[in-house]
């Protein structure tokens, strides 16, 4: 088979930039979601299409797909990246790689992306993610490592959930704190639905409404503080299984685990799908494209597995120490609302303003399709710098075990 490439022998580019990103919107993840009829397979073949027709690529030229995925069972099973591409009917010699970081996988593909290009493997690649949580269910393709307590005890692994309400107890989030989170995620994320801002959103034909699907549909604008308050706590049973002794012994200062998270302040379980356009320069020059931004910096970090979801917050320290940069330095921040108590932690120990945080809401209002997520927050906070005409972003993402990988784009 012949191998086709963009590139021409000549000195080498060290820069990535993205020069497009689309993504699906956000629907709930239940069998009457907007998305729930699409396959995996068949909303990501929306997006291959898109990404065609919004910039005129010759599928023959990306050099590799490299997509996020968690839950890798059933639809999304045997490299959803590779059998995307095949059932989209782009070229059998792309190779494709699907990846699992947990909830920043996302990320940490458009990462391996521009990393390929920075080495000089190639000039072009599609990275992006997918989940579809509505046909295939977080924990269903049953990984021992939550699931065998004996194990995950050994491993110290604990779900998202618990180790979001130890992150409350250690720093003191209050449930009104949270609440506020919640409202504040929900208060943006309508006013920016409203106002058209998500302009990475490509929309998707649905049976379910008979027509197309072009909102994030987990928002709910109609969230007030009072309603937010009378939710019940989401994962104290959980919690009295046994991981709050487990949590007590091991920091014995907390008198007991505060479960303040619930249904409202967590973030919402959705199907998504996300495309980003990762290249050279050089491939820029021979597609006839501007880049939008260039890939400034990457960061992976882990934090306290105890804690579980609050990697976001070390990963973003770490691309700012690895650039010299302090919060002032960056326009916008767009960092996964992995739990109210995270960003809580977050803005506590950052010092983030909140006009430059989440300025268009987060997962909890959004929706949290695991694998895409990161992608997703990667055009969107590209969009915002761009009809705010700023210049610098950090996106960041909480992945289980104290995961966190983040990304520093700068606007060309």
């Amino acid at each position: 088979m012949k191998v086709t490439h963009l590139y021409q022998p000549g000195p080498r580019m060290t820069e990535a930039y993205i020069y497009d990103a689309i993504r699906t919107p956000r629907g709930k993840a239940r069998p009457d979601g907007g998305l729930h009829d699409h396959s995996p397979l068949a909303l990501l073949a929306l997006l291959y299409k898109a990404l065609e027709q919004r910039t005129g690529l010759d599928p023959a030229f990306v050099e590799d797909v490299i997509l996020g995925c968690v839950t890798q069972s059933g639809e999304q099973a045997a490299n959803i990246a590779k059998t995307s591409t095949l059932y989209a009917g782009w070229p059998s010699q792309i190779p494709g790689m699907t990846v699992n970081r947990f909830c920043s996988s996302g990320i940490d593909a458009i990462q391996i992306a521009a990393l390929k290009v920075i080495a000089g493997e190639g000039e072009l690649f599609v990275a992006g993610g997918i989940e579809m949580m509505s046909r295939v269910a977080m924990l269903s393709d049953k990984p021992a490592a939550f699931l065998d307590k004996e194990l995950a005890k050994r491993l110290g692994m604990h779900l998202m959930g618990s180790g979001a309400d130890l992150i409350a107890s250690l720093y003191k989030v209050t449930r009104e704190e949270a609440d506020k989170v919640a409202f504040d995620s929900q208060r943006k994320a309508s006013q920016a639905s409203e106002q058209a801002h998500f302009k990475s959103i490509i929309p998707v034909a649905t049976d379910q409404f008979g027509t197309h699907l072009s909102h994030d549909e987990n928002i709910r604008p109609q969230t007030s503080l009072d309603s937010l308050s009378k939710l019940a706590p989401a994962f104290e049973t959980l919690g009295k299984s046994g991981i709050d002794q487990t949590f007590l012994k091991q920091y014995p200062d907390l008198s007991e685990i505060s479960h303040i998270h619930t249904a409202g302040n967590s973030p919402a379980m959705a199907d998504g799908a996300s495309l980003l356009l990762v290249g050279s320069h050089r491939a820029g020059e021979q597609l006839g494209h501007q880049p939008r931004a260039r890939i400034r910096a990457m960061a992976t970090a882990n934090a306290n597995i105890q804690e579980v979801v609050s990697g976001c917050i070390n990963a973003t320290q770490k691309i700012l120490l690895k650039e010299n940069m302090s919060v002032a330095d960056i326009d916008l921040f767009e960092i996964h609302e992995a739990f109210a108590a995270t960003i809580v932690k977050c803005q506590k120990e950052l010092q983030i303003p909140d006009d430059k945080l989440n300025v268009n809401g987060g997962c909890i209002a959004l929706g949290h399709p695991l694998g895409a997520t990161g992608a997703i927050m990667t055009g969107t906070l590209l969009d915002e710098l761009e009809r705010r005409d700023l210049k610098r972003g950090v996106v960041s993402a909480s992945g289980a075990a104290g995961l966190g990988s983040a990304i520093l784009i700068e606007r060309i």
